[in-house]
């Protein structure tokens, strides 16, 4: 495989849910969903291993450092990788859930993705990448890529955003006040009725009075979206089970209600027993995949105007530790997928899967910075220009256009 262009192959706790601070304001109202596009950025914490998910099987070298976790080329084994492009196959736990999408044009990878960032630290590379801004010192840790994204769309369009999390992300942070609720676990709201009437006071007269009220309305909304859900379950409790419940959840609202969303997912950290084509990271993904695909579905009519972008902060070693797991990263991969997307490809910048063109001798180096996969997509997407992604992605490159919109 030779170096080329693809284009075809407080009061952020539960309160923070309730209501907004100086930044961070809910919407109560809704906004009409036909035609409008559709976008969720899915976050995967702690490292997700791409050499696992999207498989090199054209790389001998990487069977050659993975001998306890490569995933087989591609055969008539279950456990064999599922056969993409002649380069690249697909973890075998996603045969049912998103290997179809690929076949069906709506789901596409770009691989050595990332960031600039090298200081392979969880923590920092995330809020990198949420800020979306350049490392140096002009840095502005209140004021997330996704916000910026929201203030632009708001001159042309109404596009409310929300975070489907506990606390409201870095990237969702900034001069756009933005609500944020978990899904997670419904119950009982953890301020009731009394409770809220006893804050409102509160707040009374306050600036904050507004941000208060609008944000009890965002939580008696989602509420009440949930309602029949909940009356369904023993003592009108709910329990979510997995991934696949929550984004079932997240596309009832982003289908009739927001235009932008944010959700995490956890556990991706593998240093110990990864597995290969079973094992832990296979279950992750398993889980993952089946609620991608229950997202697809939930949206309906909607999903072909759904473009959703799942990523990590940073990929993990080629080779395999003395562990039978992974280490810290760099390179790795970007999903795309929606009815909006143009699949079926494996694109980007690309090089040989070997030795010499390892960063660092250990990890994929990133070709295609993810601000600029990111740029081209929004650009496609809402019709952005240059100047407005600038704002988006303040120092950045510019965007790539692969074609995945």
């Amino acid at each position: 495989m030779h170096r080329r262009h693809f284009l075809s192959t407080t009061l952020r706790t539960t309160v923070a849910a309730t209501f907004g601070l100086p930044g961070i304001a809910l919407h109560a109202k809704t906004s009409s969903s036909t035609g409008t596009p559709k976008f969720l950025f899915v976050f995967l914490r702690g490292g997700m291993d791409a050499a696992s998910l999207l498989v090199p099987t054209s790389s001998s070298f990487y069977y050659e450092v993975r001998p306890d976790i490569a995933i087989a080329k591609p055969s008539s084994e279950w456990s064999s990788a599922l056969p993409l492009t002649s380069d690249w196959g697909l973890h075998p736990v996603l045969r049912d859930s998103l290997y179809p999408m690929f076949h069906q044009g709506e789901l596409a990878f770009v691989p050595f993705s990332g960031t600039g960032d090298l200081s392979r630290s969880h923590f920092e590379t995330q809020d990198s990448i949420e800020l979306g801004q350049l490392n140096n010192n002009t840095i502005n840790y209140g004021s997330g890529f996704l916000n910026r994204l929201a203030v632009q769309l708001q001159s042309a369009q109404a596009v409310l955003p929300m975070a489907f999390t506990d606390q409201l992300p870095m990237a969702l942070q900034g001069s756009l006040r933005v609500p944020n609720t978990s899904l997670r676990n419904l119950s009982k709201p953890s301020v009731d009725a009394r409770q809220s009437s006893v804050i409102a006071s509160m707040y009374k007269g306050s600036r904050l009075e507004e941000s208060v009220q609008s944000g009890f309305s965002v939580r008696d909304q989602v509420m009440r979206e949930m309602a029949a859900e909940m009356d369904a379950a023993s003592r009108g409790a709910m329990t979510a089970k997995g991934f696949e419940l929550e984004a079932r959840r997240i596309a009832r609202l982003m289908r009739d209600h927001y235009a932008l969303g944010f959700v995490d997912v956890g556990g991706w950290d593998t240093h110990v027993a990864q597995g290969a084509a079973a094992g832990y990271l296979a279950s992750r993904l398993d889980e993952l995949g089946q609620g991608l695909a229950a997202y697809s579905q939930e949206m309906g009519a909607q999903w072909g105007n759904t473009v959703v972008v799942v990523m990590s902060e940073f990929g993990r070693t080629l080779r395999q530790n003395g562990n039978r797991g992974t280490d810290h990263g760099h390179g790795s991969v970007m999903w795309v997928l929606g009815g909006a997307v143009h699949g079926g490809q494996v694109v980007g910048e690309q090089v040989p899967i070997q030795a010499t063109t390892l960063f660092q001798n250990r990890d994929y180096p990133v070709l295609n910075e993810y601000r600029s996969v990111l740029g081209g997509i929004f650009k496609r997407l809402w019709g952005l220009n240059d100047g407005q992604l600038h704002h988006v992605f303040p120092g950045y490159g510019g965007a790539h256009d692969w074609g995945l919109v």
